[in-house]
Protein backbone atom coordinates (compact mmCIF):
# COMPACT_ATOMS: atom_id res chain seq x y z
CA UNK A 1 0.00 0.00 0.00
CA UNK A 2 2.88 2.31 0.77
CA UNK A 3 4.22 1.97 -2.77
CA UNK A 4 0.77 2.57 -4.27
CA UNK A 5 0.24 5.59 -2.03
CA UNK A 6 3.55 7.07 -3.08
CA UNK A 7 2.76 6.39 -6.74
CA UNK A 8 -0.64 8.10 -6.49
CA UNK A 9 0.83 11.02 -4.54
CA UNK A 10 3.56 11.54 -7.12
CA UNK A 11 1.08 11.31 -9.99
CA UNK A 12 -1.24 13.79 -8.33
CA UNK A 13 1.67 16.14 -7.72
CA UNK A 14 2.65 15.88 -11.39
CA UNK A 15 -0.93 16.46 -12.46
CA UNK A 16 -1.28 19.46 -10.15
CA UNK A 17 1.92 21.02 -11.50
CA UNK A 18 0.36 21.16 -14.97
CA UNK A 19 -2.88 22.83 -13.86
CA UNK A 20 -3.60 26.49 -14.22
CA UNK A 21 -4.14 26.77 -10.47
CA UNK A 22 -0.55 25.74 -9.77
CA UNK A 23 0.88 28.18 -12.32
CA UNK A 24 -1.37 31.14 -11.59
CA UNK A 25 -0.35 34.27 -9.75
CA UNK A 26 -2.62 36.69 -7.88
CA UNK A 27 -2.45 39.03 -10.88
CA UNK A 28 -3.77 36.24 -13.08
CA UNK A 29 -7.04 36.24 -11.15
CA UNK A 30 -7.14 40.04 -11.13
CA UNK A 31 -7.02 40.01 -14.94
CA UNK A 32 -9.74 37.38 -15.03
CA UNK A 33 -11.83 39.69 -12.85
CA UNK A 34 -11.19 42.49 -15.37
CA UNK A 35 -12.50 40.21 -18.13
CA UNK A 36 -15.61 39.36 -16.13
CA UNK A 37 -16.20 43.07 -15.41
CA UNK A 38 -16.05 43.90 -19.12
CA UNK A 39 -18.59 41.18 -19.87
CA UNK A 40 -20.80 42.50 -17.05
CA UNK A 41 -20.65 46.06 -18.40
CA UNK A 42 -21.51 44.80 -21.89
CA UNK A 43 -24.45 42.66 -20.74
CA UNK A 44 -25.93 44.78 -17.95
CA UNK A 45 -25.00 48.30 -19.03
CA UNK A 46 -24.97 47.77 -22.82
CA UNK A 47 -21.44 49.22 -23.06
CA UNK A 48 -20.23 48.38 -26.59
CA UNK A 49 -21.29 44.71 -26.24
CA UNK A 50 -20.20 43.73 -29.76
CA UNK A 51 -16.58 44.30 -28.76
CA UNK A 52 -16.46 44.12 -24.96
CA UNK A 53 -17.93 40.61 -24.76
CA UNK A 54 -15.33 39.12 -27.17
CA UNK A 55 -12.55 41.14 -25.49
CA UNK A 56 -13.69 40.14 -22.00
CA UNK A 57 -13.87 36.46 -22.91
CA UNK A 58 -10.53 36.74 -24.70
CA UNK A 59 -9.02 38.04 -21.46
CA UNK A 60 -10.25 34.91 -19.68
CA UNK A 61 -8.71 32.71 -22.38
CA UNK A 62 -5.45 34.64 -22.49
CA UNK A 63 -4.90 34.45 -18.75
CA UNK A 64 -5.28 30.69 -18.34
CA UNK A 65 -1.71 29.90 -17.21
CA UNK A 66 0.31 27.13 -18.83
CA UNK A 67 3.18 25.19 -17.30
CA UNK A 68 6.27 27.35 -17.24
CA UNK A 69 8.63 26.02 -19.86
CA UNK A 70 5.98 23.71 -21.30
CA UNK A 71 5.75 22.74 -24.94
CA UNK A 72 2.39 24.37 -25.66
CA UNK A 73 0.85 27.80 -25.25
CA UNK A 74 -1.72 29.95 -27.06
CA UNK A 75 0.81 31.06 -29.65
CA UNK A 76 2.32 27.67 -30.49
CA UNK A 77 2.48 26.78 -34.17
CA UNK A 78 -0.64 24.95 -35.18
CA UNK A 79 -2.80 26.50 -32.48
CA UNK A 80 -6.11 27.84 -33.81
CA UNK A 81 -5.68 30.95 -31.66
CA UNK A 82 -2.22 31.44 -33.11
CA UNK A 83 -3.73 31.55 -36.59
CA UNK A 84 -6.41 34.02 -35.47
CA UNK A 85 -3.79 36.18 -33.77
CA UNK A 86 -1.98 36.68 -37.07
CA UNK A 87 -4.90 38.80 -38.27
CA UNK A 88 -4.34 41.19 -35.38
CA UNK A 89 -0.55 41.13 -35.53
CA UNK A 90 -0.39 41.71 -39.28
CA UNK A 91 -3.20 44.26 -39.16
CA UNK A 92 -5.62 42.82 -41.70
CA UNK A 93 -8.65 42.60 -39.39
CA UNK A 94 -8.87 46.38 -39.09
CA UNK A 95 -9.08 47.33 -42.81
CA UNK A 96 -11.87 44.77 -43.14
CA UNK A 97 -13.73 46.50 -40.33
CA UNK A 98 -13.27 49.84 -42.13
CA UNK A 99 -14.70 48.16 -45.24
CA UNK A 100 -17.84 47.33 -43.26
CA UNK A 101 -18.02 50.80 -41.73
CA UNK A 102 -17.74 52.35 -45.20
CA UNK A 103 -20.57 50.13 -46.43
CA UNK A 104 -22.77 51.40 -43.59
CA UNK A 105 -21.85 55.09 -43.68
CA UNK A 106 -23.95 57.72 -45.40
CA UNK A 107 -21.76 60.70 -46.32
CA UNK A 108 -24.74 62.73 -47.60
CA UNK A 109 -24.63 65.23 -44.71
CA UNK A 110 -20.95 65.86 -45.40
CA UNK A 111 -21.40 66.13 -49.17
CA UNK A 112 -24.30 68.57 -48.83
CA UNK A 113 -22.38 70.82 -46.43
CA UNK A 114 -18.63 70.51 -47.08
CA UNK A 115 -17.84 73.03 -44.30
CA UNK A 116 -18.55 70.22 -41.86
CA UNK A 117 -15.36 68.52 -43.06
CA UNK A 118 -13.46 71.31 -41.31
CA UNK A 119 -15.32 70.62 -38.06
CA UNK A 120 -14.34 66.95 -38.20
CA UNK A 121 -10.76 67.96 -38.97
CA UNK A 122 -10.65 70.35 -36.01
CA UNK A 123 -11.73 67.58 -33.64
CA UNK A 124 -8.59 65.64 -34.56
CA UNK A 125 -6.72 68.09 -32.33
CA UNK A 126 -7.69 65.58 -29.66
CA UNK A 127 -5.37 63.04 -31.26
CA UNK A 128 -2.45 65.40 -31.69
CA UNK A 129 -3.04 67.13 -28.34
CA UNK A 130 -2.87 63.83 -26.47
CA UNK A 131 0.18 62.87 -28.54
CA UNK A 132 1.99 66.04 -27.46
CA UNK A 133 1.01 65.51 -23.82
CA UNK A 134 2.31 61.95 -23.95
CA UNK A 135 5.60 63.14 -25.39
CA UNK A 136 5.90 65.77 -22.66
CA UNK A 137 5.39 63.02 -20.08
CA UNK A 138 8.31 61.11 -21.59
CA UNK A 139 6.54 58.35 -23.49
CA UNK A 140 8.06 56.84 -26.59
CA UNK A 141 6.73 58.53 -29.78
CA UNK A 142 5.20 55.28 -31.00
CA UNK A 143 3.34 54.79 -27.72
CA UNK A 144 2.28 58.44 -27.69
CA UNK A 145 0.83 58.07 -31.20
CA UNK A 146 -1.12 54.94 -30.28
CA UNK A 147 -2.58 56.57 -27.18
CA UNK A 148 -3.40 59.80 -29.00
CA UNK A 149 -5.46 58.00 -31.61
CA UNK A 150 -8.00 57.17 -28.90
CA UNK A 151 -9.15 60.77 -29.42
CA UNK A 152 -10.55 59.75 -32.79
CA UNK A 153 -13.05 57.51 -30.97
CA UNK A 154 -12.78 54.86 -33.68
CA UNK A 155 -11.73 51.50 -32.32
CA UNK A 156 -10.62 49.99 -35.63
CA UNK A 157 -8.29 52.89 -36.43
CA UNK A 158 -6.86 53.03 -32.90
CA UNK A 159 -6.19 49.28 -32.80
CA UNK A 160 -4.71 49.31 -36.31
CA UNK A 161 -2.22 52.00 -35.35
CA UNK A 162 -1.39 50.24 -32.08
CA UNK A 163 -0.73 46.98 -33.93
CA UNK A 164 1.79 48.80 -36.12
CA UNK A 165 3.48 51.12 -33.63
CA UNK A 166 2.81 50.05 -30.04
CA UNK A 167 1.63 46.42 -29.85
CA UNK A 168 2.51 46.28 -26.16
CA UNK A 169 -0.36 48.72 -25.50
CA UNK A 170 -2.90 47.24 -27.88
CA UNK A 171 -5.07 45.75 -25.14
CA UNK A 172 -5.12 48.90 -23.02
CA UNK A 173 -5.83 51.06 -26.09
CA UNK A 174 -8.66 48.79 -27.25
CA UNK A 175 -10.37 48.73 -23.86
CA UNK A 176 -9.91 52.48 -23.38
CA UNK A 177 -11.29 53.52 -26.77
CA UNK A 178 -14.40 51.34 -26.52
CA UNK A 179 -15.05 52.28 -22.90
CA UNK A 180 -14.80 55.97 -23.71
CA UNK A 181 -17.05 55.57 -26.75
CA UNK A 182 -19.64 54.03 -24.44
CA UNK A 183 -19.17 56.89 -21.96
CA UNK A 184 -19.50 59.69 -24.55
CA UNK A 185 -23.12 60.42 -23.45
CA UNK A 186 -21.72 61.04 -19.96
CA UNK A 187 -18.56 62.94 -20.95
CA UNK A 188 -19.62 65.28 -23.73
CA UNK A 189 -22.88 66.98 -22.57
CA UNK A 190 -21.26 68.82 -19.68
CA UNK A 191 -18.53 70.15 -22.00
CA UNK A 192 -21.10 71.17 -24.62
CA UNK A 193 -23.15 73.13 -22.08
CA UNK A 194 -20.06 74.76 -20.60
CA UNK A 195 -18.76 76.05 -23.93
CA UNK A 196 -22.03 77.30 -25.46
CA UNK A 197 -24.73 79.77 -24.50
CA UNK A 198 -28.47 79.34 -24.92
CA UNK A 199 -28.61 81.37 -28.13
CA UNK A 200 -25.96 79.14 -29.73
CA UNK A 201 -27.66 75.96 -28.57
CA UNK A 202 -30.92 76.98 -30.25
CA UNK A 203 -29.42 77.79 -33.66
CA UNK A 204 -31.49 76.03 -36.32
CA UNK A 205 -29.54 74.88 -39.33
CA UNK A 206 -30.89 74.84 -42.86
CA UNK A 207 -32.22 71.48 -44.01
CA UNK A 208 -29.53 69.57 -45.86
CA UNK A 209 -29.93 69.72 -49.61
CA UNK A 210 -30.74 66.58 -51.54
CA UNK A 211 -27.53 64.84 -52.65
CA UNK A 212 -27.61 63.24 -56.08
CA UNK A 213 -26.67 59.65 -56.84
CA UNK A 214 -23.77 60.87 -58.97
CA UNK A 215 -22.36 62.87 -56.04
CA UNK A 216 -22.62 59.87 -53.75
CA UNK A 217 -20.76 57.67 -56.25
CA UNK A 218 -18.07 60.24 -56.95
CA UNK A 219 -17.40 61.05 -53.29
CA UNK A 220 -15.51 57.83 -52.37
CA UNK A 221 -13.51 57.99 -55.60
CA UNK A 222 -12.49 61.62 -55.17
CA UNK A 223 -12.05 61.14 -51.42
CA UNK A 224 -9.66 58.23 -51.96
CA UNK A 225 -7.55 60.09 -54.50
CA UNK A 226 -7.31 63.32 -52.52
CA UNK A 227 -6.53 61.76 -49.15
CA UNK A 228 -4.30 58.87 -50.15
CA UNK A 229 -2.27 60.80 -52.71
CA UNK A 230 -1.54 63.20 -49.86
CA UNK A 231 -1.04 60.56 -47.10
CA UNK A 232 -0.27 57.22 -48.83
CA UNK A 233 0.29 55.49 -45.47
CA UNK A 234 -3.43 55.87 -44.76
CA UNK A 235 -4.34 53.73 -47.79
CA UNK A 236 -5.05 50.46 -45.89
CA UNK A 237 -7.70 52.26 -43.84
CA UNK A 238 -9.09 54.88 -46.19
CA UNK A 239 -8.90 52.60 -49.22
CA UNK A 240 -11.19 50.07 -47.55
CA UNK A 241 -13.45 52.75 -46.04
CA UNK A 242 -14.07 54.40 -49.40
CA UNK A 243 -14.33 51.06 -51.21
CA UNK A 244 -17.04 49.94 -48.81
CA UNK A 245 -18.87 53.21 -49.32
CA UNK A 246 -18.68 52.84 -53.11
CA UNK A 247 -20.22 49.36 -52.79
CA UNK A 248 -23.08 50.94 -50.87
CA UNK A 249 -23.67 53.96 -53.05
CA UNK A 250 -23.12 52.47 -56.51
CA UNK A 251 -26.59 50.93 -56.42
CA UNK A 252 -25.48 47.84 -58.33
CA UNK A 253 -23.49 45.96 -55.64
CA UNK A 254 -26.10 45.76 -52.91
CA UNK A 255 -25.24 42.15 -52.06
CA UNK A 256 -21.55 42.99 -51.66
CA UNK A 257 -22.34 46.01 -49.48
CA UNK A 258 -24.66 43.93 -47.31
CA UNK A 259 -22.02 41.21 -46.97
CA UNK A 260 -19.31 43.74 -46.04
CA UNK A 261 -21.49 45.51 -43.48
CA UNK A 262 -23.18 42.35 -42.24
CA UNK A 263 -21.74 38.88 -41.95
CA UNK A 264 -18.14 39.79 -42.84
CA UNK A 265 -18.07 42.65 -40.34
CA UNK A 266 -19.57 40.43 -37.63
CA UNK A 267 -17.04 37.64 -38.18
CA UNK A 268 -14.05 39.98 -38.16
CA UNK A 269 -15.39 41.75 -35.07
CA UNK A 270 -15.54 38.43 -33.21
CA UNK A 271 -11.97 37.53 -34.15
CA UNK A 272 -10.66 41.01 -33.44
CA UNK A 273 -12.23 41.27 -30.00
CA UNK A 274 -11.18 37.78 -29.00
CA UNK A 275 -7.56 38.16 -30.07
CA UNK A 276 -7.25 41.64 -28.51
CA UNK A 277 -8.49 40.16 -25.26
CA UNK A 278 -6.02 37.28 -25.44
CA UNK A 279 -3.11 39.75 -25.59
CA UNK A 280 -4.22 41.33 -22.29
CA UNK A 281 -2.24 39.26 -19.84
CA UNK A 282 -1.35 40.47 -16.36
CA UNK A 283 2.26 41.00 -17.43
CA UNK A 284 1.34 43.26 -20.35
CA UNK A 285 -1.63 45.07 -18.80
CA UNK A 286 -0.47 46.09 -15.34
CA UNK A 287 2.16 48.58 -16.44
CA UNK A 288 2.65 52.33 -16.30
CA UNK A 289 1.79 52.41 -20.01
CA UNK A 290 -1.76 51.26 -19.21
CA UNK A 291 -2.19 54.07 -16.69
CA UNK A 292 -0.98 56.62 -19.24
CA UNK A 293 -3.31 55.11 -21.84
CA UNK A 294 -6.40 55.40 -19.65
CA UNK A 295 -5.68 58.96 -18.46
CA UNK A 296 -4.43 60.39 -21.76
CA UNK A 297 -7.15 58.59 -23.72
CA UNK A 298 -9.77 60.37 -21.64
CA UNK A 299 -8.03 63.71 -22.20
CA UNK A 300 -7.89 63.00 -25.94
CA UNK A 301 -11.70 62.64 -26.06
CA UNK A 302 -12.13 65.82 -24.00
CA UNK A 303 -9.72 67.83 -26.17
CA UNK A 304 -11.40 66.58 -29.35
CA UNK A 305 -14.82 67.61 -28.05
CA UNK A 306 -13.60 71.06 -27.01
CA UNK A 307 -11.77 71.62 -30.30
CA UNK A 308 -14.80 70.70 -32.40
CA UNK A 309 -17.17 72.98 -30.49
CA UNK A 310 -14.79 75.95 -30.35
CA UNK A 311 -14.02 75.62 -34.06
CA UNK A 312 -17.71 75.87 -34.93
CA UNK A 313 -17.97 79.00 -32.76
CA UNK A 314 -14.98 80.46 -34.61
CA UNK A 315 -16.41 79.50 -38.00
CA UNK A 316 -19.74 81.15 -37.15
CA UNK A 317 -17.95 84.49 -36.83
CA UNK A 318 -17.48 84.40 -40.61
CA UNK A 319 -20.90 83.05 -41.57
CA UNK A 320 -24.03 85.07 -42.24
CA UNK A 321 -27.19 84.64 -40.20
CA UNK A 322 -29.13 81.75 -41.60
CA UNK A 323 -25.97 79.90 -42.55
CA UNK A 324 -24.55 79.50 -39.07
CA UNK A 325 -23.74 76.07 -37.65
CA UNK A 326 -25.03 74.97 -34.27
CA UNK A 327 -21.92 74.49 -32.07
CA UNK A 328 -23.58 71.48 -30.45
CA UNK A 329 -22.61 69.40 -33.48
CA UNK A 330 -18.92 70.16 -32.95
CA UNK A 331 -18.67 67.27 -30.49
CA UNK A 332 -19.53 64.81 -33.29
CA UNK A 333 -16.12 65.27 -34.87
CA UNK A 334 -14.82 62.53 -32.59
CA UNK A 335 -16.30 60.11 -35.16
CA UNK A 336 -18.31 57.82 -32.89
CA UNK A 337 -21.91 57.74 -34.22
CA UNK A 338 -23.19 57.97 -30.66
CA UNK A 339 -21.80 61.52 -30.50
CA UNK A 340 -24.26 62.62 -33.20
CA UNK A 341 -27.12 61.38 -31.04
CA UNK A 342 -25.68 63.33 -28.10
CA UNK A 343 -25.69 66.49 -30.25
CA UNK A 344 -29.39 66.10 -30.90
CA UNK A 345 -30.29 65.14 -27.32
CA UNK A 346 -28.64 68.24 -25.87
CA UNK A 347 -30.20 70.49 -28.54
CA UNK A 348 -33.67 69.13 -27.83
CA UNK A 349 -33.30 70.10 -24.18
CA UNK A 350 -33.38 73.77 -25.24
CA UNK A 351 -35.68 73.54 -28.29
CA UNK A 352 -37.93 70.53 -28.71
CA UNK A 353 -38.09 71.10 -32.48
CA UNK A 354 -34.34 71.41 -33.15
CA UNK A 355 -33.30 68.08 -34.62
CA UNK A 356 -29.55 68.01 -35.25
CA UNK A 357 -28.78 64.34 -35.74
CA UNK A 358 -28.47 64.40 -39.54
CA UNK A 359 -26.38 67.58 -39.43
CA UNK A 360 -24.12 66.06 -36.76
CA UNK A 361 -23.48 63.04 -38.97
CA UNK A 362 -21.43 65.32 -41.23
CA UNK A 363 -18.65 66.01 -38.67
CA UNK A 364 -18.95 62.39 -37.52
CA UNK A 365 -18.24 61.06 -41.03
CA UNK A 366 -15.47 63.63 -41.45
CA UNK A 367 -14.02 62.50 -38.14
CA UNK A 368 -13.63 58.94 -39.41
CA UNK A 369 -11.68 60.22 -42.40
CA UNK A 370 -9.66 62.60 -40.21
CA UNK A 371 -8.72 59.89 -37.71
CA UNK A 372 -7.56 57.60 -40.53
CA UNK A 373 -5.47 60.42 -41.99
CA UNK A 374 -3.93 61.08 -38.56
CA UNK A 375 -3.07 57.37 -38.26
CA UNK A 376 -1.48 57.50 -41.70
CA UNK A 377 0.60 60.51 -40.69
CA UNK A 378 1.90 58.68 -37.61
CA UNK A 379 2.68 55.54 -39.63
CA UNK A 380 4.50 57.55 -42.26
CA UNK A 381 6.58 59.42 -39.69
CA UNK A 382 7.27 56.76 -37.09
CA UNK A 383 7.52 53.40 -38.87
Amino acid sequence: MGGLGTFLTNNFADFWSYTGFANATPWTFVMMLVGVCLIYLAVKKDFEPMLLIPIGFGILIGNIPFTIGGDFDLYSDGSVLNVLYQGLESGWYLPLILLGIGAMTDFSALISNPKLMLVGAAAQLGIFGAYILAMVLGLDPTQAAGIGTIGGANGAIAIFLASKLSPELIGAIAVSVYMYIALIPKIQPMIMRLLTNENERTIKMKPARQVSHTEKVMFPIIGLLLTCLLIPAALPLLGMLFFGNLLKESGVTRRLAEAASGILLDIVTIFLGLTVGITMTAKSFFTSGTVYTIVLGFLAIVIATIAGILFVKLLNMFLKNGNKINPLIGNAGVAAPISARVSEEVALEYDSTNYLHMHAMGPCAAGIIGAAIAAGVFIGLLM
